[in-house]
C-alpha cells in the first residue's frame, strides 16, 4: 500500500510538471500586443500633454496635367502690388513755395516808401512796380523774386537796395462736383481736401465720400491724381468730388 501510494503521487507530480512546462512554453511563443509607457519629459508634459507639433507639409508629385499647369501659372505671374492712392505734387507753403497768378505779395524796399507796397501777380505771371515796370514772378520763390527786384533796382536806380518779399494772400483754390456750394474759395494755409469740402458746404447726398480727384498746376504743367480726404492742398488746386454709383 505505501508503495502504491508513493507511485501514484510520483505520477501526479510528473503530470503537473509536464502541464506547467507546456503552459510556459505556449506563453513564451504567443505573440500579443505589448503596451509601452513613454516617459514624460517634465511636469508640464504630465499636466498638459505633449506640445503641439505642426503637421509636415504634404508633397504632391508634379506629374504634369492640371496641377502642373496651375503651379506654373502661379510661378510665372508677378506678385500682387499693394493698393494705394496717388498723391498730388504738394507744394509746401514757405520758402519753397512757387508763385503764380493770383498770389498777392507784400514787397518791402527798405528806405523806399514809394516802392514798398502790395502787388498782385497778374494773369501773365508778373507784378508791375514803379521804376522797373513788369517783373516776372510765376514759378519763382519769394526769395528769388526779391533778388530779381533788387537786381533791377541796382541797375541805375538804387545803389544797394535791400528787398524783402512775403506772401500776403495765396491764390484761391477751386472745388467742383458733388458739394453743396461748388466754386472758388480763398486758400487757407495747411488746408486738406477734407477742409476744402467743408468750406464748400460739405458733400451732396450723391457724393463719393472716400476719395476725390485733385488737379495740381505748377510751372505750366498739370498733374491729376485720385487722393484720400486727408491729402494736403496747395494754392490753385482744383478739387473734383465725384458721384457714387450706389
Amino acid at each position: 500500500m505505501p508503495v502504491a501510494r508513493a507511485f501514484r503521487w510520483s505520477i501526479l507530480a510528473a503530470s503537473l510538471a509536464a502541464s506547467a512546462a507546456l503552459a510556459l512554453g505556449g506563453c513564451m511563443q504567443t505573440a500579443g500586443p505589448v503596451a509601452v509607457m513613454q516617459p514624460r519629459a517634465d511636469l508640464d508634459s504630465m499636466a498638459y500633454g505633449q506640445p503641439y507639433s505642426a503637421p509636415q507639409p504634404v508633397v504632391v508629385a508634379d506629374g504634369g496635367g492640371a496641377i502642373g499647369a496651375l503651379r506654373n501659372s502661379f510661378a510665372s505671374s508677378p506678385a500682387p502690388m499693394p493698393v494705394g492712392y496717388a498723391a498730388p505734387m504738394t507744394v509746401r507753403n514757405g520758402a519753397s513755395y512757387h508763385l503764380d497768378a493770383g498770389d498777392k505779395l507784400r514787397v518791402v524796399v527798405y528806405g523806399q516808401e514809394g516802392l514798398t507796397n502790395s502787388y498782385s501777380i497778374d494773369a501773365g505771371g508778373s507784378i508791375t512796380m514803379p521804376l522797373i515796370g513788369a517783373v516776372p514772378a510765376r514759378g519763382r520763390t519769394t526769395a528769388g523774386l526779391a533778388g530779381e527786384i533788387a537786381a533791377r533796382l541796382r541797375n541805375g536806380y538804387i545803389r544797394e537796395p535791400s528787398v524783402a518779399v512775403e506772401i500776403e494772400a495765396y491764390r484761391p483754390f477751386f472745388i467742383l462736383g458733388e458739394v453743396l456750394a461748388p466754386g472758388q474759395y480763398p486758400y487757407v494755409p495747411n488746408m486738406t481736401v477734407e477742409s476744402a469740402v467743408a468750406i464748400a458746404g460739405g458733400f451732396s447726398p450723391r457724393a463719393k465720400r472716400d476719395v476725390v480727384t485733385v488737379t495740381h498746376t505748377e510751372n505750366g504743367g498739370a498733374m491729376r491724381a485720385v487722393v484720400p480726404l486727408g491729402t494736403p492742398l496747395s494754392p490753385g488746386d482744383t478739387v473734383f468730388v465725384g458721384e457714387r454709383w450706389f
